[in-house]
């Protein structure tokens, strides 16, 4: 196969997010050579000693345009001097299946096609992003390297004529240039590795005996994201559940018109089907399958940070715990204070992140944690490098399976215990960029008069005194690099918070997303009260005093979690 070197013009733009390149698939089909010019900076990015000969995992999550990417990712890793792809079969790969296969065959990387959480289809939205060596999202000082070299890339190179047919299980050999250099590509099961792994971290003859002991009847539904194919063959084939208990499993390039977010918005099918009754536990994924939504029997929504802070608590109900030395759990900063409390309580250590998985996976290496989570429904733990939206499902019904408590008992009975940390999140999608700069300026303006320092804000029947106002700013324990401009906090008193924060993973516009955390001890009478209710005194200062109504003309927010 002959190496062509192609003339190209930098795009500025190129710059990754929170989890890699995300733009308008149209950005993508019209601009020329702007997906070549991504993958070749990524692969030049990696030293060209470790990238000669290399293994590179690839694959994504079935939206539109993935197909046609991988055969240009086939073409310039050639090119480039890779030594062998790893990809699944018709392209199809979970972000936590990429994480498992970089680990259990030592690659040196992985491309994952994805925009995660986000539509897809021509006339919506993908992604490329790049995960390194030990499983997890590139780190800063490897996404500025690739944005370094994409402003300044003349040319790339590439193998016109070499295609795969990646429908086909089986290895491809082929040989590259002058000197006919090795590459292989290898067509591998999408599913079967994180099975494998799944059944190693689980009991799964407990919680198939307990599903059919108990007649608890589940629903998984993958919104016609990644996930369907895992969860067809782990629900239904390992665990014996009927196939009513798996919906939305094909992936679909425009994921079926909807929104492959698992919140009680875009996951409107499954909230309404919980609400009849009729199933005991349900899960949504998200189009990629690192994020979960919990949801019990009548519409009993699980939060996010709870999420993770009973699973933290009932650690040992999952055998992989009982094998590891657990020694600390972490959140991302937004996230509530729940778990925080479970550490204190297990004596473990606890840390507190920016919101990114990268920063979880150096504690990780560091072997400082072994359960983390974000309260963007995402949950996961150290046997890969990534959140993983089927490791929590399994995680909540092995604890269900060993407690043979409903969803909702085991929620109600960690209040009790800890108390309850009532959490919100709303979010303002594809606000004017200006705007939502705009809030940001005026808060930092607060911030640097002290403003709020001392202040009583009252909202509705409740006041509340300020202690604290910051942007937050976090040094890694690990590595002691700084990340700064993370988030703007106002914390209270009595230990509630408000947070503001831009998000790094729209395509277009900007995303404002308002946090607002209280916590209520487990001897108040509200323990159990609606958190909506909980948490209006706080919501009404929050919006005062960032003045999002006036500022985005958005009188109520696209999505509340």
């Amino acid at each position: 196969m002959e190496v062509t070197a192609v003339k190209t013009t930098p795009y500025d733009d190129q710059k990754p997010g929170t989890s890699g390149l995300r733009k308008n698939t149209q950005i993508f089909l019209t601009k020329p050579s702007y997906t070549e010019n991504f993958i070749q900076s990524i692969l030049q990015s990696i030293d060209e000693n470790s990238r000669k000969g290399c293994t590179i995992v690839v694959g994504g999550d079935g939206r539109y345009y993935m197909k046609e990417a991988i055969q240009k990712i086939i073409q310039i890793s050639a090119a480039n001097g890779i030594g062998k792809l790893i990809i699944g079969q018709d392209g199809i790969l979970s972000t936590p299946a990429v994480s498992c296969i970089i680990r259990k065959y030592s690659a040196t990387g992985g491309i994952i096609l994805t925009a995660s959480h986000n539509p897809g289809g021509p006339n919506a939205d993908f992604g490329i992003k790049f995960n390194t060596a030990n499983g997890g999202p590139a780190p800063s000082s490897v996404t500025d390297k690739i944005f370094a070299i994409s402003r300044l890339l003349t040319s790339y190179s590439t193998c016109p004529d070499l295609k795969v047919e990646i429908s086909k299980l089986g290895c491809n050999e082929f040989f590259i240039g002058e000197l006919s250099t090795a590459f292989k590509v290898e067509v591998i099961n999408s599913v079967q590795d994180y099975v494998d792994m799944m059944k190693s971290i689980f009991n799964f003859d407990m919680i198939k005996d307990y599903i059919q002991s108990s007649g608890i009847k589940v629903r998984f539904d993958s919104l016609h994201g990644v996930m369907g194919p895992y969860a067809s063959k782990i629900i239904c084939n390992e665990l014996g559940a009927s196939e009513e208990s798996v919906i939305h499993s094909v992936p679909l390039e425009d994921f079926g018109g909807g929104h492959p977010d698992p919140n009680l918005t875009y996951a409107a099918d499954l909230v309404a089907i919980m609400k009849e009754g009729v199933f005991d536990f349900g899960v949504a994924f998200d189009g990629d399958g690192d994020r979960n939504m919990i949801i019990g029997k009548d519409g009993f929504f699980v939060s996010p940070c709870d999420s993770l802070a009973v699973i933290a608590a009932n650690h040992k109900s999952i055998p992989y715990f009982c094998k590891t030395n657990v020694t600390g759990f972490a959140r991302s900063m937004p996230t509530s204070g729940a778990v925080d409390l479970v550490a204190k309580d297990l004596g473990l250590s606890f840390y507190e992140v920016p919101t990114g998985w990268k920063y979880f996976g150096n504690l990780m290496d560091a072997e400082k944690i072994q359960l983390c989570g974000e309260e963007s429904f995402g949950t996961g733990s150290d046997h890969i490098r990534e959140k993983d939206g089927m490791w929590a499902a399994l995680s909540w019904l092995s604890i269900v399976a060993d407690r043979k408590l409903s969803l909702k008992d085991i929620i109600t009975s960690h209040w009790k215990k800890y108390g309850r940390n009532c959490f919100t999140r709303y979010d303002y999608e594809q606000v004017n960029p200006d705007a939502a700069a705009k809030m940001m300026l005026n808060l930092n303006n607060m911030i640097e008069m002290k403003q709020l320092i001392g202040k009583t804000l009252t909202g509705i029947d409740k006041s509340y005194t300020v202690e604290k106002m910051d942007d937050y700013e976090y040094t890694d324990s690990v590595d002691g690099s700084l990340a700064v401009k993370q988030g703007i906090r106002i914390l209270f008193t009595d230990g509630s918070r408000i947070i503001f924060r831009l998000s790094g993973t729209g395509s277009s516009g900007a995303t404002i997303r308002m946090y607002i955390d209280s916590y209520v001890t487990k001897d108040d009478p509200g323990l159990e009260a609606p958190a909506a209710n909980v948490l209006k005194p706080l919501v009404k200062i929050a919006l005062e005093v960032s003045q999002i109504p006036q500022l985005t003309g958005r009188n109520s927010p696209t999505v509340i979690t």
